[in-house]
């Protein structure tokens, strides 16, 4: 067997005994305070971010995108991993986690702009993202080189998939619906692995929201007022 595994099956032994007894009071049920969607990214420790060790917490969704949305034979709906919790363990709280230097983020970007040459999987997780970046694109800011490019759509991309989730039929309305973005790059602070709010039910104005939420107000910034 390959040594990662070997390491990997390691680390998940001194996991077991660590954790063992914190699935007492969840093996029959689960009833998570808040659904993730986070982009399938190796630098994005999903649970971690928050700090999360107990099982139960949080109903983790991992995608290229950080994408509530799948296709279906009815159109686009919101994709039935984020939807589960949300319908059936009485979750109210819905966080869509992007992050700087997304590679999903910037391979929509080129694909709108210059063309990509990707194996079919991944054109049309790509696929996905499109639709709702490409206004963005056109409306970006002038002057902006290709990082800062990027980043400005990962707030975007955080915008317009909390607009689908909010806009969904099939999210009960008492769902509370959160943007943010985990920036590891020095972007928004020097204080690397912060997440910042940028978006809460579709309201993107920093200085409401830091009004409405004063607790967490330095919490609280965009690099893009559009």
């Amino acid at each position: 067997m390959r040594g990662t595994i070997t390491d990997l099956l390691a680390a998940n032994a001194g996991h077991a005994r660590e954790f063992g007894d914190r699935f007492d009071d969840v093996q029959e049920a689960q009833h998570p305070d808040a659904v993730t969607v986070c982009c399938s990214d190796s630098r994005v420790l999903q649970d971690h971010v928050w700090g999360n060790d107990r099982p139960g917490r949080l109903f983790t969704c991992g995608n290229i995108g950080n994408r509530v949305v799948q296709e279906s034979d009815a159109g686009p709906v919101v994709s039935g991993d984020v939807l589960y919790p949300l319908a059936h363990t009485g979750t109210e709280v819905a966080v869509v986690v992007g992050h700087t230097g997304c590679g999903a983020v910037t391979a929509t970007y080129e694909a709108l702009t210059d063309g990509i040459d990707e194996p079919a999987g991944i054109e049309h997780s790509v696929s996905l993202l499109t639709d709702f970046l490409e206004p963005g694109v056109e409306t970006l800011p002038d002057g902006l080189d290709r990082a800062a490019a990027v980043n400005h759509l990962v707030e975007y991309n955080v915008d317009r998939q909390v607009e689908f989730l909010l806009e969904s039929e099939d999210v009960p309305d008492d769902v509370t619906a959160v943007g943010v973005v985990y920036d590891f790059q020095d972007v928004y602070t020097e204080r690397r692995g912060e997440v910042h709010v940028v978006n809460v039910d579709g309201d993107r104005d920093v200085a409401s929201l830091r009004e409405e939420n004063s607790e967490v107000a330095d919490r609280i910034r965009r690099l893009w007022a559009y």
